[in-house]
């Protein structure tokens, strides 16, 4: 799916007062003040202002054990969420049994007969355990726990914000109320075989680069090609469904259009929310979907300049049920989670730690298992990860201000637990 992050709130930084020193003359005295508050200022910031798109270094490792600090979660309380827990699983057992999906491993060392094997053992833990004491102790006897690498290729932490599955209204015919398109995979999209987008094959045989966002609106590219899917009456509202990956359409006649990812143009995604905040059309703590959609209101004569800033052009597919992640499997409310796939395994068992008072919005949940079972379209880090919300509007304006600093665990049964 394509990348999400309405929010981009900041991250609050103090400085230190340098202690004085008798016998230095005051002027001498004033500027060293002023370099040790400087200096002071500037690793205060960086300390509580991690850069958690930075990417890792080349060959450094995604996956970490945990140090001799590092305190293990509590696992316990998610065995009364079991039945929540059993569909998702369900979904990366059976995407991790097929034959096709050997092609993309070993992966940080796993193999994907440890991946399935580990599921395996998870969901008989999670069966077969009477109380949530047996099932934490079972977790501590056959798994080992691992930490992401972060934001700094130590273990620093994870950014955690989300998307959903939006709920629009919109029209199979154009008009002048509905004029937004949402496009088919057009044919002349390259992709490779895992899903990469190469680009744009001419007419003479050659692959260039596909156009942007700008040059596809502006020169009707996608036009009189019978691409469109659905038209809907605000570029809002497609701009939602490009940044979610998939949309469910109320049609005129009652009937719902349910639209899943079936590809992008490739081309890097740019936040409108970090756009709007730096020109000072939103303030920084306070942007959010909710947000965005008055500003759109409020400056329909502006909205089209900033969506364009976006190069990223997605591209839908009709699905029946929900939508499906990179795994081509349906994902499910506040148990799929989006990574990098050049990083982490696939499938994978996961569990999201957010750390109290980071941003978790109301009605989001935090501290429960996941499973790794999508992409992030934007994401090209260890330190971000996104939570799929579900559908609908209480599912959007959740994942539209959520925004979540903690930890990202994998787990995997240990060497002597694993099948011969």
């Amino acid at each position: 799916m394509e990348p999400r992050g309405y929010a981009e709130k900041p991250h609050e930084s103090g400085a230190k007062k340098g202690q004085t020193a008798s016998g230095h003359h005051p002027h001498i005295m004033k500027h060293i003040q002023i370099i040790l508050v400087l200096a002071l200022s500037v690793f205060s910031a960086c300390k509580s202002a991690p850069d958690y798109g930075r990417a890792l270094p080349p060959g450094a490792p995604a996956l970490l054990p945990l140090g001799p600090g590092d305190v293990k979660p509590d696992f316990s309380h998610q065995w009364a969420a079991r039945d929540e827990i059993m569909p998702a699983l369900d979904q990366s057992l059976a995407w991790a049994q097929k034959k096709t999906s050997a092609k993309h491993f070993p992966i940080e060392g796993i193999t994907v007969e440890r991946l399935q094997y580990s599921l395996q053992r998870f969901k008989a833990a999670l069966t077969e355990s009477k109380s949530a004491a047996e099932f934490n102790a079972r977790l501590d006897r056959e798994f080992v726990v691992l930490k992401s690498a972060g934001w700094d290729g130590k273990g620093g932490g994870v950014l955690y914000t989300a998307y959903c599955t939006p709920i629009l209204n919109g029209h199979t015919e154009q008009s002048a109320t509905y004029k937004y398109p949402l496009y088919a995979l057009p044919d002349d999209l390259v992709k490779e075989a895992n899903g990469e987008i190469r680009g744009r094959r001419t007419p003479g045989g050659s692959i260039e680069p596909y156009p942007t966002r700008r040059a596809i609106e502006a020169g009707g590219l996608l036009s009189n090609k019978k691409l469109e899917l659905v038209w809907l009456k605000d570029p809002i509202d497609a701009y939602i469904a490009h940044v979610n990956g998939s949309a469910f359409v109320n049609l005129q006649d009652g009937s719902m259009l349910k639209l899943g990812y079936a590809g992008k143009n490739g081309r890097e995604y740019t936040s409108l929310g970090a756009e709007l905040v730096k020109d000072k059309k939103l303030k920084k703590d306070a942007v959010s979907l909710r947000a965005i959609r008055k500003w759109g209101k409020e400056h329909p004569n502006e909205v089209q300049e900033y969506l364009n800033r976006n190069d990223s052009f997605v591209f839908f597919t009709p699905i029946e049920g929900n939508p499906h992640g990179s795994l081509n499997v349906p994902v499910t409310a506040n148990r799929s989670l989006a990574t990098d796939k050049r990083l982490f395994p696939r499938g994978a068992i996961v569990y999201v730690q957010g750390h109290p008072g980071s941003g978790i919005a109301e009605g989001a949940k935090a501290d429960h298992f996941m499973f790794d079972q999508d992409t992030g379209g934007a994401i090209r880090t260890a330190g971000r990860a996104d939570i799929y919300m579900g559908s609908g509007d209480q599912a959007e304006a959740v994942s539209g201000s959520t925004r979540v600093e903690g930890q990202l665990y994998y787990l995997f049964v240990k060497d002597n637990f694993v099948q011969p």
